[in-house]
């Protein structure tokens, strides 16, 4: 029997109540972001190093961890910095090499200011990216910028797992490379879709060897065709696919090994 003054409907309401303030709290920092310091003063970097759209073509700036850790560590009042309004990491990128003179590696043709982890880790281990974010800006093209990736350990390919992507239109899609050659992704396209502006999460799993991907709660299941569960590491940020400029702004990055 249910105590007096505990009617089942107000037990149901008291539940459901508590479940959404554990998920908001797990999603959400409960402390706000501090718009005073470099993002090293909110953002725990110690697994992250940073390249930048800036430097010279073929070798672009980096930043390694240890740079960018604390209140005044790293930050380009351009391309990575705090925001003053609300404390997010805003990473910019300005658009293509033709269009602005940004530069890019040996191994690809879009601008980036994205960070990489530092480290690689088994897919058939537990490995889990988080995060909420807002895209302000991206270019025009199908595929927009990459928010998000798993990048095949450097030892054994210089090409993708998987990429996220979101174009500014609020489409977000997945391209999941089908062997580590590279250049044949399979794209898959979420029903939802998140307007410029609007804050939103994604996680990337890649776990006991299957890899899902999910946004604002819509979990897809991906086929990662014949790559075999390469040795990998994750990748966050902003790696431009256009030529007109792009701008994400981060509210929390986590990882979980």
């Amino acid at each position: 029997m249910v105590s007096s003054g505990w009617s089942p409907r107000k037990l149901t309401v008291f539940f459901q109540l508590n479940v959404f303030l554990l998920f908001t709290s797990f999603l959400w920092p409960v402390t706000a972001l501090d718009k005073s310091v470099a993002p090293g003063g909110n953002f725990d970097f110690s697994n992250w190093e940073l390249q930048l759209c800036i430097g010279s073509q073929g070798s672009p700036k980096t930043e390694s961890s240890s740079s960018l850790k604390g209140d005044s560590g790293f930050e380009d009042d351009q391309y990575f910095y705090t925001s003053s309004s609300d404390g997010a990491l805003v990473m910019k990128v300005p658009g293509s090499p033709s269009s602005s003179g940004c530069v890019t590696t040996t191994n690809s043709l879009h601008c980036r200011t994205e960070l990489r982890e530092l480290g690689s880790w088994d897919p058939k281990d537990t490995n889990k990216l988080t995060v909420s974010l807002v895209v302000v800006q991206a270019d025009d093209s199908e595929h927009g910028t990459v928010i998000g990736q798993i990048h095949i350990d450097d030892s054994v390919s210089t090409k993708p797992v998987i990429e996220l992507y979101y174009n500014s239109k609020g489409v977000i899609s997945a391209g999941v490379e089908q062997t580590r050659s590279g250049g044949n992704e399979k794209f898959t396209t979420f029903e939802t879709t998140v307007p410029l502006g609007t804050k939103f999460t994604y996680e990337i799993d890649y776990s006991g060897g299957v890899l899902k991907v999910t946004v604002n709660g819509e979990e897809m299941t991906l086929d990662t065709y014949e790559l075999d569960s390469p040795k990998s590491y994750f990748k966050a940020g902003n790696y431009n696919q256009g030529s007109s400029p792009s701008e994400v702004h981060f509210y929390s990055i986590s990882i979980e090994h």
